[in-house]
């Protein structure tokens, strides 16, 4: 019998560390394999999660200074990339903010959606630091199927390298177009807001994420369209994916869910309505025949996808973290490297509010 993706990860793991090495063919040199082994990926198929319940939040964005006095200082300086979305900082070191810091760092994530920050010495904090830092922002989620670190479950860790490529497999291997744009675990009750995201290995060119504004993508619409989607809700779904890593021999840590989420929210810090639908997890309109839910979800997905003018590409370089707004956004990994490169990160994930539905009052 074949081996299980657990199986094999776990033999990776032991594998680097007894010191194997292997052509790392982007240096053209030996690979010692990754910078961060404390973050290699750690699937344990017996690992068994609660069901996630609902809490109390108040989003951080909404006691903020707007003059944000204590993230932008003088010798702060920040590049917008677009007018809709995406900002790179420089000059802020995330690990030295304080609370008031965090606070207007929730607001400016939600006011432009996505933050690149470079030189941040965040990687090296270690887990309990990086964790308390997240959780500022909202209970961090515990991935029901992603591989995470051994005893850190809030950790969830991106990795490829020349023997795993799960993502390439998960979103259709034969497909020509691997971008595959979702909101992470938007199918939980409360699905997550300011969200980080930190680089430990990155290949030398390729490999960026795709962001997209989706407060922008439901300003495009026609008043009367932006009319009719007000007080729909959709079902986002964690089936498929619970299926896919069961089918495999990884772990579903939490029974599946299937959530409902209003098609158009408002984020609690800024008021503005956004767009909440993206193809990773959302299935069907409630209330639609099936032929008409797939019509109007087909269009959105297609409006999103091709809104190049409000889409942004975030590019990674040693100590770069990204922050962004889940609540706002979508985004996708680009597959434009060589699948013997490898590509490391980890995400913190907390969770923001139920979703606010949108109104003509609000």
């Amino acid at each position: 019998m074949a081996p299980s993706v657990a199986e094999k990860l776990t033999d990776t793991v032991d594998g680097a560390a007894s010191g194997i090495k292997k052509l790392n063919i982007q240096s053209a040199s030996e690979d010692k394999g990754p910078s961060y082994p404390f973050y290699y990926p750690y699937y344990d198929a017996n690992e068994k999660f609660p069901p996630t319940e609902v809490h109390d939040f108040a989003d951080p964005g909404t006691r903020a200074d707007p003059a944000k006095p204590n993230l932008l200082k003088d010798d702060v300086t920040v590049r917008d990339l677009s007018p809709y979305i995406g900002s790179e900082i420089k000059g802020v070191q995330l690990s030295q903010l304080s609370k008031e810091g965090l606070d207007e760092l929730a607001l400016l994530t939600a006011e432009r959606k996505v933050l690149i920050f470079r030189d941040q010495d965040f990687k090296d904090l270690g887990p309990d630091r990086q964790i308390e830092i997240s959780r500022h922002f909202g209970p961090i989620q515990k991935h029901p199927t992603s591989p995470n670190v051994k005893g850190y479950p809030e950790f969830h860790v991106v990795y490829r390298d020349a023997d795993n490529d799960r993502f390439r497999e998960y979103i259709g291997g034969d497909r020509i177009n691997q971008t595959s744009w979702h909101s992470d675990v938007s199918y939980e009750k409360q699905p997550p807001g300011t969200t980080f995201f930190f680089i430990l290995d990155q290949p030398n060119n390729g490999g960026d994420t795709l962001f997209l504004s989706q407060v922008e993508a439901y300003n495009r619409l026609s008043p009367e369209f932006r009319k009719r989607l007000e007080g729909l809700r959709a079902v986002h779904s964690a089936v498929a994916q619970a299926e896919f890593s069961k089918a495999r021999g990884g772990p579903v840590r939490r029974e599946p869910v299937e959530t409902e989420h209003p098609l158009v929210r408002v984020h609690p810090a800024t008021g503005e309505k956004a767009l909440y639908v993206n193809q990773g997890f959302t299935r069907r309109i409630v209330g639609f025949k099936k032929e008409e839910s797939d019509f109007l979800l087909n269009f959105l997905f297609d409006h999103i996808s091709k809104g190049a003018d409000f889409q942004i590409r975030a590019s990674y370089e040693p100590g770069t973290v990204v922050v962004w707004d889940n609540r706002v956004t979508a985004h996708s990994a680009t597959r434009d490297f060589a699948s013997s490169i490898r590509r490391h990160a980890v995400r913190l994930t907390p969770q923001a509010e139920v979703p606010i539905p949108a109104t003509e009052s609000n």
